[in-house]
């Protein structure tokens, strides 16, 4: 059997940050070459500017009742990314380490407030989610995941969240790595306002194809979508009974398009109200569903919205 993410007790959702990117880049005006948030490790004035945003997010997980499952700055914290900023493997292994122990650190003191705090590692794909890249085998983005997640195995991280895939072949690889590794992985799918991923197969198609072509002990532990609007991916929601096989919602704070977001050069933050409304209803059509965020745009007052309607949900639908 493949790794498994064991529900939190008494059945409880776990909550998570929203987009930590564009929230210290936005909000508080922090820079960093290519996405790759995890060089703010060595800027003192941005760890503490994060400890606070985090200590803001855990609060309101905190008075929700609810888990947490925390992840932080490593979504480009891999070879490829750490190369083209100039960082030798030496330097990269030490900032992963270091992501890690940050979070340990920040959500240590909600031991006693949280019924249950677990640590995400969050691996991005190799290239370009919103591109279409060189084409990858699922040999090539196993080999090239593996490290990483075996990292994050020997340093008691808790479950891998694959964020914004875009194909079949790479979220193949990432749930065969993570399986070699020993740690279960949530794959987080991203859509095109097509309501389809960026290859091309609809949402459906992408998660019984991965199961398909993942040996029955390597297949994911779930799936998910992050970094799309509810708009995007509501289309895509089709009936099947792959849905069983969705565990996290993560939207996009707004509707925009992925790309003109990232041109805006502030922080879009849609309707908080809305979005916590849509996220309400989708728990109660996705009962199984136990893992709820955000993605750009949003970070405590989204989910100060998210989280109630989540656990109403639950409680109804009990």
């Amino acid at each position: 059997m493949p790794p498994v993410f064991a529900p939190a007790p008494h059945g409880l959702p776990y909550f998570t940050e929203g987009g930590t990117e564009t929230e210290i880049m936005f909000r508080h005006g922090f820079d960093f070459e290519h996405f790759c948030a995890f060089t703010l490790l060595d800027n003192p004035k941005a760890v503490t500017v994060l400890r606070d945003m985090y200590r803001r997010l855990l609060d309101v997980i905190a008075q929700s009742g609810g888990c947490a499952l925390i992840g932080g700055l490593d979504y480009r914290a891999s070879s490829d990314w750490g190369a083209l900023i100039g960082l030798s493997s030496g330097e990269l292994t030490d900032l992963q380490l270091r992501n890690i122990a940050f979070l340990r650190e920040v959500s240590a003191p909600y031991a006693g407030q949280i019924p249950d705090i677990r640590i995400a590692g969050i691996l991005g794909p190799r290239g370009d989610a919103y591109d279409l890249n060189k084409t990858i085998t699922a040999e090539e983005a196993e080999a090239y995941h593996f490290d990483q997640m075996d990292l994050y195995a020997r340093n008691g991280v808790d479950l891998i969240w694959a964020a914004t895939i875009n194909n079949i072949p790479e979220a193949v690889g990432l749930s065969r790595a993570a399986v070699r590794a020993g740690l279960p992985v949530n794959i987080a799918f991203t859509l095109t306002s097509d309501h389809r991923l960026r290859s091309g197969p609809s949402l459906a198609e992408a998660v019984l194809a991965v199961d398909a072509e993942c040996e029955p002990e390597a297949r994911p532990d779930s799936y998910g979508v992050n970094c799309s609007h509810p708009l995007e991916f509501y289309p895509a929601l089709e009936d099947g009974d792959w849905q069983g096989r969705m565990r996290s919602f993560r939207p996009n704070a707004a509707s925009m398009d992925k790309i003109a977001l990232c041109k805006l050069n502030h922080l879009e933050e849609g309707d908080p109200e809305d979005l916590g409304r849509r996220m309400g209803d989708l728990a109660a059509r996705f009962p199984q569903a136990d893992i709820w965020g955000g993605c750009c745009g949003s970070w405590e007052r989204h989910l100060a919205l998210i989280a109630p309607a989540v656990l109403e949900a639950r409680r109804i639908s009990a």
